[in-house]
């Protein structure tokens, strides 16, 4: 679901977006009339004021192979289709489905993409209206909901916003205390208690005690970690914001996180635990369900965790299936004091909505978008109806009613069919958080663990060299070789193999013009800066 989708279209696929959505000149928004149904109040949402009383059928494709959400069986959407009197038809698929419906010259509504840096989303005025031109002309209160500083972030050269995001979290978010961290070194608590809580924040005490793990308890393995797929999974950004490893240099160019010396020094310890036979060949090659089965059995002493919000069944089904659980603890760190510096969902945020010049209806669709980025909309679609799924207890807090609660543990199909709680996220954030009451659960203590340990990286954001480049290609090769490089030297039969990766790396960025790279990213963690200000 999270696909990083890169290269998103094809240039013939973009000159026929263009084409058919009309042109970048075409910058003054739809000629689209509401003369008949409402007048423009700043301070009330148009779809209070809308009168039509036409059902709107909207078409929303989402760039993904997703299954698509049913829209109106549920509670949540239930509600959205009887307020907006809207009824939606999701369409999802990939980049040659998306190709398709471009050369059709018959755009849907809304198109979400998930890239940022793609070029439909660089060439997004050739194809979307800009939200500042829709908000003036149907919804001037879109204005008043959005988040400024995410609105900015995501303007083009022409000064406008043309899509917006879920998961846009800002540096007043991360100052609030309300995102939760969402990586985690774990280790099941009962074995922490009888090894005695050792310390494992340092790689040499960390290779002794997975050693004592194993010695102790050879029925485990005595380190696991999420699925890596074709990439480094937990083992790259993510174990260098563990230790704290800096995003940029004193004079604030970029710096080359993978060949930092910590960091290196980790994954020497990570090789030793592996040459020990503490990390299993098998853990490399798992598919999800395989992982998922293991942590639900609790087959492993000590998991890094990359995405801990999704791991909540697995450490759930866990916990209530035994008599100890989960903990996160502090490891691995920087053996220099450097303090951790987690990352989640940044600026740019996940999912990116954009509405297109084919829109049959831009005012209904644009008050969609209000609706859904306004406050009362985020509770809507995170918690549910107020009294049919939760209820505010005497402190004024969001609070889960018993039947919903159970029918989540009992039978969690059949919750997201009734519900659909948190399922239509396509413009949710984690502010919404702060209104709920905090519950005990499985992943509390991870949580709880991580709190002062974020910190954003905005300014290292959509720093690639622009699509279609030689940099570019040269950027694509270096990643693919990055993520088998990590994997290659944490799997290294000695230390003379390991050494021998390391300098074949080197080498390979010497070769794939790297240092241009890096000048083209230092550029563009500028242009991210001048941005935040």
């Amino acid at each position: 679901m999270k696909k990083v989708l890169g290269g998103l279209l094809a240039t013939t696929a973009l000159l026929s977006l263009a084409a058919c959505g009309g042109s970048s000149d075409d910058a003054s928004g739809s000629d689209f009339s509401i003369k008949d149904r409402y007048e423009l109040d700043e301070s009330t949402p148009a779809w209070k004021l809308d009168t039509k009383e036409e059902t709107t059928k909207i078409t929303w494709y989402i760039n993904s192979d997703w299954t698509a959400l049913p829209f109106g069986e549920d509670v949540t959407t239930a509600q959205i289709k009887e307020d907006l009197n809207i009824d939606i038809e999701f369409i999802s698929g990939d980049d040659s489905k998306l190709n398709a419906l471009i050369s059709s010259g018959d755009m849907p509504d809304i198109v979400t993409l998930m890239d940022k840096t793609s070029q439909a989303a660089v060439k997004a005025d050739s194809w979307a209206y800009s939200l500042n031109d829709l908000a003036e002309q149907y919804d001037p209160y879109l204005m008043d909901v959005v988040t400024e500083d995410t609105f900015n972030w995501f303007s083009l050269d022409n000064g406008k916003t043309y899509g917006y995001p879920n998961y846009s979290n800002t540096e007043a978010d991360y100052e609030s205390g309300n995102i939760p961290v969402n990586d985690n070194f774990v280790i099941r608590e009962d074995v922490y208690e009888a090894l005695g809580k050792p310390d494992v924040s340092t790689p040499e005490n960390f290779v002794k005690v997975m050693q004592e793990i194993a010695d102790k308890y050879p029925d485990l393995t005595p380190m696991g970690f999420t699925t890596i797929g074709e990439t480094a999974g937990p083992f790259s950004d993510k174990l260098q914001d563990f230790l704290g490893v800096p995003l940029e240099d004193e004079d604030g160019n970029f710096y080359d996180r993978n060949l930092d010396d910590e960091y290196i020094t980790w994954l020497k310890a990570f090789n030793e635990v592996y040459r020990d036979g503490n990390i299993s060949d098998d853990s490399f090659t798992d598919d999800g369900p395989t992982y998922d089965e293991k942590v639900k059995k609790g087959d492993y002493a000590t998991i890094l965790v990359a995405g801990t919000s999704g791991q909540g069944g697995n450490f759930t089904e866990f916990m209530n299936n035994s008599d100890t659980r989960y903990i996160a603890i502090d490891a691995p760190a920087s053996t220099s004091g450097k303090e951790a510096t987690l990352n989640q969902t940044g600026i740019s945020g996940w999912l990116i909505n954009y509405i297109t010049k084919d829109a049959v209806d831009p005012a209904k669709v644009t008050q969609l978008f209000t609706y859904l980025i306004d406050e009362p909309g985020q509770i809507l679609t995170k918690f549910g109806v107020e009294d049919v799924t939760y209820a505010y207890n005497d402190e004024g807090k969001i609070d889960y009613l018993p039947e919903v609660k159970e029918m989540e543990q009992s039978d969690n199909e059949a919750y997201n069919k009734k519900y659909g709680i948190s399922r239509f996220n396509y413009f949710n954030n984690d502010r919404a958080n702060a209104l709920k009451v905090k519950t005990e659960n499985a992943l509390t203590q991870m949580q709880e663990w991580g709190e002062g340990k974020l910190y954003p990286h905005f300014v290292i954001e959509n720093t690639d060299p622009d699509a279609g480049t030689a940099e570019a290609r040269s950027n694509t090769a270096i990643k693919t070789k990055t993520n088998s490089t990590i994997i290659s030297l944490i799997r290294s039969k000695d230390e003379a193999a390991f050494d021998t990766t390391l300098t074949d790396f080197e080498s390979f960025l010497d070769s794939n013009n790297w240092d241009a790279i890096k000048e083209i990213k230092t550029e563009k963690m500028a242009e991210n800066r001048e941005k935040l200000e």
